[in-house]
């Protein structure tokens, strides 16, 4: 797989973990598995019990999440959550859509052996690991696939600022397991992405992202929809 996104929690270069990415990357895990839902209060004497820490570490992990636009913090008021809206997921996907669309075309463009073997093996994984039922894992392999694809751009700053709305999008995904035929067509359309870039054709490239994130798109307003209808 590639490397830790630059503003994950952990994901220093060095590989080792301080108190307070430790404290943000458990809470990360939290937020986007569900745990800890949108609109959750994060209080720092509850939460610093709950990984058995201070509060003073669990107070930079709380900071770090909010430069990914996963927690909110007012002074004087507390932190929590932020709140999914309908909103919030368009917006969120069109940012993505510009972003993404300009790294994919960049990359395609360039792309490299090394590239292909580094996105190959992140969909292999990406895909056994969803098979697998394993849903921390596949969201993982898959941030790897599209992040070798982006950093194949070789620009510096594009998957750095895809990064934080990247990390908003995910908490959409309400970690359902997805069914045998949606796993095979998300294979499909990573593969239709990676071979428009090993083709070196940008246009095609950017149309196979364009229609992947549509679907996902999708797929996610149906899901919140019904469940608004229903509550």
């Amino acid at each position: 797989m590639s490397g830790p996104l630059e503003l994950l929690p952990g994901g220093g270069k060095s590989g080792r973990r301080t108190l307070a990415e430790h404290a943000a990357a458990e809470l990360h895990q939290l937020i986007l598995s569900g745990e800890l839902p949108s609109g959750t209060p994060l209080r720092l004497v509850e939460l610093a019990s709950r990984l058995e820490m201070s509060q003073m570490p669990v107070r930079e992990g709380l900071r770090r999440l909010e430069a990914l636009g996963l927690v909110e913090i007012i002074p004087h008021r507390g932190a929590w959550v932020r709140d999914l809206s309908l909103a919030d997921l368009r917006d969120t996907h069109e940012t993505r859509l510009a972003l993404e669309s300009l790294a994919v075309r960049a990359a395609a463009a360039r792309f490299t052996e090394e590239d292909l073997t580094k996105a190959a093996a992140a969909l292999a994984e990406h895909l056994r690991l969803s098979r697998a039922e394993d849903s921390a894992g596949a969201r993982e392999a898959h941030a790897d696939f599209h992040f070798a694809i982006y950093r194949a751009s070789g620009s510096q700053w594009l998957p750095r600022a895809i990064e934080p709305v990247w990390q908003n999008s995910e908490r959409y995904r309400f970690g359902s397991r997805p069914t045998a035929f949606l796993i095979e067509r998300s294979r499909q359309e990573h593969q239709a992405i990676l071979d428009a870039c090993v083709s070196r054709d940008p246009d095609a490239a950017e149309q196979a992202l364009r229609s992947h994130l549509a679907g996902a798109f999708q797929r996610i307003t149906d899901t919140m929809t019904s469940k608004k209808e229903t509550s």
